[in-house]
């Protein structure tokens, strides 16, 4: 559905997520993007193939180590991307349309505190990430909890 919404502005879900990610990271190498996005280095490569073909981002060497290609975003893409945030802000209004705002808060709040426990599980803390929470007020779980994710 959001590929839909967004095919009258020329970009798919994957390319704009790349984009907006190069944003707040701009300047980021193109392998460090890749490693943080959790994709492999020949599908990035090639979003952002595609997103230099449409004038978004351009590939600059690193000035220290020019085998390094760094990537940054264009004027163009600044102003596409706010044209997509507009977007992006109304698929999402319809999406919790008819949704409390506390429902919206306990399914964050439960999202959260399972990528907290992916991430205990991924760095081997798992049997201590637990340790003391049932004691603590909910707050101060949730900004433990937001710190570490």
């Amino acid at each position: 559905m959001f590929d839909r919404a967004l095919a009258p502005l020329g970009i798919t879900r994957s390319q704009w997520w790349v984009l907006a990610f190069i944003s707040r990271k701009d300047g980021l190498p193109q392998v460090q993007l890749a490693n943080e996005l959790d994709v492999g280095k020949v599908a990035v490569g090639a979003l952002i193939d595609r997103l230099e073909t449409s004038g978004f981002v351009i590939r600059q060497a690193d000035p220290v180590d020019r085998r390094i290609k760094r990537v940054y975003v264009t004027k163009q893409a600044r102003g596409f991307l706010e044209k997509l945030r507009k977007e992006t802000d109304k698929f999402n209004a319809r999406i919790v349309n008819g949704i409390d705002r506390k429902q919206l808060e306990g399914a964050a709040e439960a999202l959260l505190a399972m990528k907290h426990n992916l991430l205990a599980m991924s760095d081997g803390t798992e049997a201590q990430s637990g340790e003391g929470e049932e004691d603590a007020p909910p707050s101060k779980t949730r900004k433990k909890r937001r710190a570490a994710a």
